[in-house]
């Protein structure tokens, strides 16, 4: 899905570590945010709480989301995401429909078919999704222009909150909650709209159900036809301890077959565990894959104690992610749950001069 026009950011992975930011959700929480800011005037009346609805920032608190990402501009990163990690009709559902189980029905593909066909879900997708594409385009713009050093947007493409792989009746295995094209519907329109707000790439990450990232790549794949345009597509995979996708259960080489005719700028590794437990898997990758390694694990475990909520500080993910650098893995590096902009300036300091993997040559052969 690459365009013949070599992209701006390529020549950097070929000349350098690119630096890509850390977790919107955990820093967020550091700004002591409440169900009322939020729901700002326009969402007051919601009969759900959405204090975990992150995406819902872009539209009451842009102020607070455009410092997010200047912080982590400034702390040093390459690439910024936009927050959109929940921005389809199907994750918004969660916030805005009733739950049809609390009144002894179930979900199902006659219920999603409402979901994906709601004008108000829709609307309020294609709003979230392109606000937040244009408001990380003004901030990597400005902070891009200030510092000499272009900076890039990449779209934000989450996993969804069903799955396509698996059921979630224990006596009905064969079940599935969503069919494939309600899945490509949303996932379409969402593409749709982080085009329209101007983003450099397009992110399908943390991806532990392999047939979701499956129909977000189709959708991507359609819309590039229907608009004659692309740009490049990043891939990131969510492993469990055993470097399995967590729900569809692929090995990290098996899931690279499954996407490599992508011919994405990169895929790797983010989320789910700390750098430590990454390793081995993000080496198997980096064995097998001829494109652009990423890296943005959590930091560490999930830790209640600690300040962020996870296990490792800013200088702990310096230290591994040089290792992995060192290592000849990566090409791109950054930071997941628990990663805020003091993490991704330690691991930007960490991994300055540092060569980038080499995948060229391996790319060259391939063609």
């Amino acid at each position: 899905m690459q365009s013949t026009q070599r992209h701006p950011l390529e020549a950097i992975l070929d000349q350098r570590i690119a630096i890509i930011d850390g977790a919107m959700g955990t820093t967020i929480r550091t700004y002591g945010m409440k169900e009322a800011d939020i729901r700002g005037e326009r969402f007051k009346d919601s009969a759900k709480d959405l204090l975990n609805n992150g995406d819902l920032f872009n539209l009451t608190q842009p102020r607070l989301i455009g410092d997010i990402h200047r912080r982590f501009l400034e702390a040093g990163a390459d690439i910024i995401e936009t927050n959109t990690f929940g921005a389809t009709s199907i994750s918004q559902s969660e916030f805005f429909v009733d739950d049809p189980r609390e009144h002894g029905g179930r979900k199902d593909p006659a219920f999603y078919q409402k979901i994906v066909g709601d004008s108000f879900l829709e609307g309020l997708a294609w709003e979230i999704n392109e606000q937040s594409a244009r408001l990380c385009r003004e901030w990597a713009d400005r902070v891009g222009n200030d510092t000499g050093r272009q900076r890039f947007v990449a779209g934000a493409i989450g996993p969804l909150t069903v799955s396509l792989s698996n059921s979630p009746d224990a006596d009905d295995p064969g079940f599935r909650v969503v069919t494939f094209d309600q899945v490509k519907q949303a996932y379409t329109q969402q593409v749709r709209a982080l085009l329209a707000g101007g983003v450099d790439t397009l992110l399908v990450e943390t991806i532990f159900d392999s047939l979701n990232a499956k129909a977000a790549l189709v959708a991507i794949r359609e819309v590039f036809d229907e608009q004659k345009k692309e740009v490049p597509v990043m891939i990131s995979a969510a492993v469990g301890r055993g470097g399995e996708t967590m729900i569809s259960a692929q090995t990290v080489e098996a899931f690279w077959i499954a996407v490599r005719h992508v011919k994405p700028l990169s895929i790797g590794l983010n989320c789910s565990l700390g750098p430590d437990l990454m390793y081995p898997f993000l080496q198997e990758l980096a064995e097998k894959a001829d494109v652009a390694i990423s890296a943005y694990p959590n930091a560490g475990l999930p830790n209640p104690l600690s300040e962020t909520g996870f296990d490792f500080g800013p200088q702990d993910m310096a230290r591994h992610l040089s290792a992995f650098a060192e290592a000849g893995l990566i090409n791109i590096a950054g930071g997941c749950c628990g990663n805020t902009s003091e993490h991704i300036a330690a691991i930007a300091k960490a991994l300055e001069g540092k060569a980038p993997r080499q995948y060229r040559a391996a790319q060259e052969a391939g063609r």
